[in-house]
């Protein structure tokens, strides 16, 4: 009877060793069967048999046949089950529908309720719940019809609430859910929620990345986006800035009668174009984003915008500060810093909020300089080096941000541009140079030896994969005589030093052909453009050595990716190239060479060295050893 047996894995993903579908029927029919079995304790073990075998490909085919999916949705729809039994069948249910053999528009609406209630109630259990939110997010992304359905049910932001708690596989769900209503949403119903500040996994560090993508997309759209002047509905919101800054809350004037003063108005809010402001937004960047600025200082920091239109409207004509130029020239500058458009970390910066902190210390900045209008260019480009030196400190909050630009006024920027000119000054005679070059090569030495040591320590790697089974890692380290690279798999990730006993796998240095980075590595190559993000393609490198192999690499941060390009060219005598060499490079030389320089401090080094004295006129100053006599 060997087809009524068959070899099954004991760890990991619990799938058959078998090619007999037979057997595998057959095993799905008595799952089923017990799964709708009146013993509760019977139901529960075969849920729990059922959440490990619906991975396997094979097995869920078969289930799938017996219409074992619509007798999990119906044990859902009933509302009956709870606690461990739900939890089970929700995992099965996930499972079985991953494999894409099923229809996600067959779901009915009954489940959708069901589903979205559990992610609704306020003291659901934890694996029920984070089970509901990754069947929401599958239902939204794999059919258009069920995005109606699920937005209908629940919202963006009752999901917000589920990012306070501290479990964060609940917030990377919660956060995947936002992703896929935001990604399907119309675009006027996108909206998107905030994240506090704290260290995070892998997982949730790639769905804030998803987010941050999608949020970004739009704001990009509206930088690139001109205003079309006959628009009406985009010419009522100049209007608005109009009436908020004059009229207040009420126009007893009427608005015909005030249009003839419409021109003096727009002429004291700082509009290049008196007479058709709408005008000023036809330039991309900063397009229709400038205006959504504006428009949000006007409405959400009233007295704010109020003070500063005011406050610049009533001084001499010479000195005033034309705002509607300023805060459309200050969202193009914000947006070449922070370069919107190319996706990095501290984009998660811009927002209004931001802009509104900067429009504010633009106008601070333009009375300290007592500047008129010739001079808006000097203006910006002083606000320019406070916003960029302010963001060089690297202030985590809007309100950090504040008080380093506090520091920042006109005065301390003179005061550091001084300080770095004499500074730079110094460093640029011809001695300094040639002692720099001298250097150098130390340097280089010194850097070089610490990547190998740290490559001598090793690192562990986070193997990519589907994000619902268990992280499984990898570690790697070189031999302390630089010969060999030793690697192998953990199940955790370590705690300090793996011995190279661990290690099974192993490369000869003398092997390693070429390390390369980026698009260039083969698992970059083989995954879709879907599953990449710039994120892991920015922290990937491949070794390929002899005959036809890679290893394959995704550093778990940036410090890691530069550590070990740098040590894996260093090992193949090639220059070391990473940003974190330069840093290094720079700061190392710098501190040496103040130090050489201690002695010569405050006083002046010539540009070239002094001249050679002329010949003596005779060579006689000898000392005779032999006599002890002075010649």
């Amino acid at each position: 009877g060997s087809e009524q047996f068959a070899l099954r894995y004991a760890d990991g993903p619990q799938l058959y060793i078998t090619e007999q579908v037979s057997f595998i029927a057959r095993a799905a029919r008595q799952l089923l069967e017990r799964i709708q079995s009146h013993g509760i304790d019977a139901r529960l073990e075969a849920l729990k048999e059922l959440a490990k075998l619906s991975a396997d490909p094979t097995f869920a085919a078969e289930f799938i046949n017996m219409e074992g999916i619509g007798t999990l949705a119906r044990l859902v729809e009933s509302g009956t089950h709870f606690g461990e039994m739900l939890a089970f069948t929700l995992t099965a249910f996930l499972e079985l529908m991953d494999h894409g053999i099923v229809s996600w528009d067959l779901i009915s609406l009954s489940f959708i309720k069901q589903i979205a209630g559990y992610v609704n109630q306020p003291m659901v259990d934890v694996s029920i719940l984070q089970r509901s939110l990754a069947i929401l997010e599958s239902m939204v992304l794999n059919s258009h019809s069920l995005y109606h359905r699920v937005a209908q049910e629940i919202t963006v932001g009752q999901l917000i609430g589920h990012l306070q708690v501290s479990n964060q596989e609940i917030q990377t769900y919660a956060i995947a859910l936002i992703n896929a209503l935001f990604l399907k949403a119309p675009e006027d119903r996108r909206q998107v929620g905030a994240l506090g500040n704290r260290p995070i996994k892998a997982e949730m560090a790639h769905q804030l990345y998803v987010l941050q993508v999608l949020t970004f997309n739009l704001l990009e759209e509206r930088m690139m986006t001109k205003m079309d002047p006959n628009d009406q509905a985009q010419r009522d919101i100049i209007f608005e800035l109009r009436r908020i800054a004059f009229d207040g809350e009420n126009d007893p004037t009427g608005t015909e009668k005030r249009k003839a003063m419409y021109t003096k108005d727009y002429k004291m809010l700082g509009f290049t174009n008196h007479v058709n402001p709408a005008m000023d937004f036809t330039q991309t960047p900063p397009g229709m984003l400038a205006l959504d600025n504006m428009l949000y200082l006007a409405k959400v920091h009233q007295d704010t915008y109020i003070r500063i239109v005011l406050e610049n409207s009533s001084r001499e004509d010479k000195h005033e500060c034309p705002f509607g130029r300023c805060a459309i020239e200050l969202t193009r500058m914000l947006c070449e810093i922070l370069q919107v458009g190319e996706l990095r970390k501290q984009n998660l910066f811009f927002c209004v909020e931001f802009f509104c902190v900067c429009i504010q210390l633009l106008n601070k900045t333009w009375k300290e300089m007592r500047a008129t209008a010739e001079d808006f260019n000097k203006v910006m480009q002083v606000v320019r080096e406070q916003i960029t030196r302010a963001l060089a400190m690297k202030p985590s909050s809007i309100d950090q941000l504040k008080t380093k630009l506090r520091g920042l006024n006109y005065s301390e920027i003179l005061r550091l541009r001084q300080s770095e000119r004499m500074s730079q000054d110094d460093f640029q005679s011809p001695p300094i140079i040639e002692l720099r070059e001298r250097i150098q090569p130390e340097i280089l030495e010194l850097i070089k030896q610490q990547r190998l040591n740290r490559l001598c320590e090793g690192s562990c790697f986070r193997k990519l994969g589907n994000r619902r089974r268990q992280e499984k890692f990898w570690f790697c380290r070189l031999s302390l005589n630089h010969k060999v690279l030793h690697y192998g798999d953990l199940d955790e990730s370590p705690q300090g030093e793996v011995p190279f006993e661990l290690l099974s796998d192993k490369i000869p240095v003398s092997d390693i052909k070429s390390v390369v980075t980026g698009k260039d590595c083969p698992h970059m190559k083989e995954k879709s453009a879907l599953k990449q993000n710039k994120e892991v393609l920015e922290l990937a490198f491949s070794v390929l050595y002899d005959p036809d192999e890679t290893l394959n690499f995704v550093a778990p941060n940036k410090y890691e990716y530069c550590i070990w390009t740098d040590g894996l060219c260093a090992l193949l005598g090639r220059e070391m190239g990473s940003d974190l060499t330069r840093s290094d490079l720079d700061t190392l030389i710098s501190m040496e060479m103040k130090l050489r320089l201690l002695d010569l401090e405050n006083i002046t080094i010539p540009e070239a060295p002094p001249p050679v004295p002329k010949e003596p006129s005779s060579y006689n100053f000898t000392y005779n050893y032999s006599g002890h006599e002075h010649r």
